[in-house]
This record gives structure tokens, sequence and C-alpha cells, in this order.
């Protein structure tokens, strides 16, 4: 890290189990632990924010109910939160995660605030572009808290190139890839015995079960793999499909080899658990839980659609195929599991590259030099 004055840093991400969220919290503490002064930004504790540090806070945006509002007006009363803190505590730097309404109302904060300055840098996530920015009711919103962020980042390239095309942006935009902790994430040890009852391989999945993980193609794959080797699955996480996916599970009779884990804190324990890790979703902008599967030695199966083809080397630290390509995934999932050679050395290099090519180091320092330049 660098070693000159601790910047004073506003963060404003969701508190859900999505990815922007997980990235903004693990930023937020690895800032804190460099010697910054952070305060993370949500309407209530993000999931992943366990912490004693003195110099990282959480503000909990407060809403208002009033029965003219037929939905709460949260982008104002983010936008006040902000102001407050900003005027407080002195904030170097808004750091807004998710377009909307994160930028919308850093901007909103930082004319509220004017003449006092307060730099908002806006990092991209994903669905934030591809799936909410673009509908009509929030394309141009989106657009202008873009255009009007002091700094702008993508997780990928392919993101940087979904939002110049679809936003139609013309303006610098730097990719910083999420990271990863390799002295949190990390292989199993071998010592101790395992969370899960039995010795069945186990394919797991992690997301927030929204429609574009594609879950159902989960249960499918497990389905066709079951038919030449017993295993197990567990899913993990919550979301809106997850009911679905559940009768899906029940439709099939597969209720005695699938566990239904929910949310889970403690994510890093059980991840080294698996055997395999499926992640076949419509597309992935980056694939943290990919990123975490590797940097804890486990092989991965994941889409071939956006950012994910950054991250796994197809056919070295993991497969990368088609969503729609059950069968290919289930090709790809036993050639896993029936060789322990395969498997293990797809563990080892898919750490080798995680650890080198996304170390927390390298890319906090990324995030660390951008603020410096927007706020010596």
């Amino acid at each position: 890290f660098m070693s000159d004055r601790p910047l004073r840093i506003g963060i404003v991400c969701y508190p859900s189990s999505g990815g922007s969220g997980i990235v903004a919290t693990d930023l937020a503490l690895a800032l804190a632990r460099g010697g910054d002064q952070v305060t993370l930004i949500s309407y209530t504790r993000p999931i992943r924010f366990r912490s004693s540090l003195p110099n990282l806070d959480f503000f909990e945006v407060q809403t208002e109910h009033y029965p003219v509002f037929h939905h709460q007006p949260y982008t104002l009363s983010l936008a006040a939160g902000i102001t407050s803190l900003a005027r407080t505590k002195g904030l170097d730097i808004v750091h807004a995660h998710y377009a909307v309404p994160h930028a919308t109302a850093a901007y909103l904060a930082k004319q509220i605030l004017a003449p006092q300055e307060l730099p908002v840098v806006t990092t991209l996530h994903g669905t934030d572009i591809t799936l909410v920015g673009t509908r009509p009711a929030f394309y141009e919103t989106t657009r202008f808290s873009i255009l009007k962020s002091d700094r702008v980042t993508t997780v990928s390239h392919w993101l940087e190139a979904e939002t110049r095309a679809k936003l139609d942006v013309d303006i610098p935009i730097q990719v910083i890839p999420n990271f990863i902790d390799g002295d949190i994430f990390k292989p199993r040890d071998s010592s101790r015995p395992r969370c899960f009852p039995d010795d069945r391989p186990i394919i797991m999945h992690i997301s927030n079960f929204r429609k574009v993980k594609n879950v159902p193609a989960v249960i499918e794959v497990f389905r066709r793999v079951r038919r030449w080797i017993p295993a197990r699955l567990v899913l993990i996480g919550h979301g809106p499909e997850r009911p679905k996916v559940i009768e899906q599970i029940r439709e099939l009779g597969l209720q005695d080899d699938v566990l239904v884990m929910g949310l889970q804190n403690s994510i890093e324990q059980i991840l080294p658990e698996a055997d395999l890790v499926l992640t076949p979703s419509e597309h992935e902008s980056f694939g943290l839980v990919a990123l975490e599967a590797l940097a804890s030695g486990v092989p991965v199966i994941t889409t071939n659609m956006g950012g994910a083809v950054e991250v796994i080397e197809d056919g070295v630290t993991g497969f990368l195929r088609d969503p729609r390509d059950l069968e290919g995934m289930t090709e790809a999932a036993l050639k896993i599991l029936k060789n322990p050679t395969v498997k293990e050395e797809m563990g080892r290099l898919g750490r080798a590259s995680a650890l080198k090519r996304f170390s927390i180091d390298t890319i906090i320092r990324q995030y660390r030099e951008l603020y410096r330049e927007i706020r010596p």
C-alpha cells in the first residue's frame, strides 16, 4: 500500500449476497487494514461486514415512510446520508458500487455539498449495465450518472465494452478486476474432517438465485452426472428463483442428494469442501464465485458468456461452456470427478493463477492510485 496520508473514503453498496456488495465490503476491509478511514454506506449491514477495525465504520441509511410515497425514495435518503457523512467526516472520496441508484445519489450529494469537493468514483459490476441500466425507466439516469462520475471503473474488459455499447458513453473507463485474499480462500486442510456426512463427490453452486444465474441448468447437469457416479449437490444462496429450483429438485426426485443451505456468512470455510463448482450463468461480468473457487483449489465449470473468460483458462484452470450446453457441462464435470489427478492439477493451477492475476494487494493498490489521482 502507498504510505502517504490516509484517505477518508465512503463506500456505497448493496448489502446482499451479490458480487457488487461482496467486493465493496472486501475493498472496505482491505483499505481500512491499510490505514484509510472507511465508512460502508447501505440500508443494512452488508453480509460480509465482520470487523472490529477502529477505522472502519458502517452508516445505515435511514429511509422514510410517508403516505404520499408509494415507494420509499431511497435515492434521496442515500444522497442525504452521503451529504451528512461528507460534512461530519470530511470524506475525500465517495466510491459508488453499482450504478443505480448509488452513482445517482453520489452525484446529487456532490451538488448539495458544492463548493465543498466530493469526487465520485463509480464501479460498474454487471447487471447494473446489462439488465437494469438499459431498461427505459433507468437508461437516461444511469448514463447521466456514469458520465458525471469523476472516474469510472469496470470489473472486466467485457463489461467495459458492454457499457460503451449499451449506454453510448465515450469516456475513459479503467478496468480494475475483482480480487482475492489467498489467506482467506485456500484449499481444504486435509487433516480436518469434512463438513458433509459422506464421501460422495460434491458439486457446489453459489449465487443470488436470479434468473441470469441459470440454476435450473445446474440441477439438470447434476441429474445427468448421477447417471454415471454417485454425487451430492450443495446449493448456497438465496433469491427469487430459489422456490422454482426447490420444486424442480422435488419433481426430479433428487431431494436426498441435494442440500439447500441458503445464505452462508463463512463461505470460505464451505467452498473448499467442493470437488467442483458449477456456475452456468447466462452471462457473468466477472465471476467472483469462480475466482473464490480457484483460490480454494476447486475446479470450475462456468459460462463462456461475458467476463468469465478473463478469469478461467479453458481446459487448464476449469472449463468454459455455453450455458445451454448441458451435455458439454456434464462431460466436463465427469472428467473432473472421475479423475482425481485432473481435479488436483486443475485445482493447483487454478489457485496459482488466481493469486498471480487477482491478488488483493495488487488490486487494492490500483484503487488507491486511482483515488490519489482525484484527491492528492
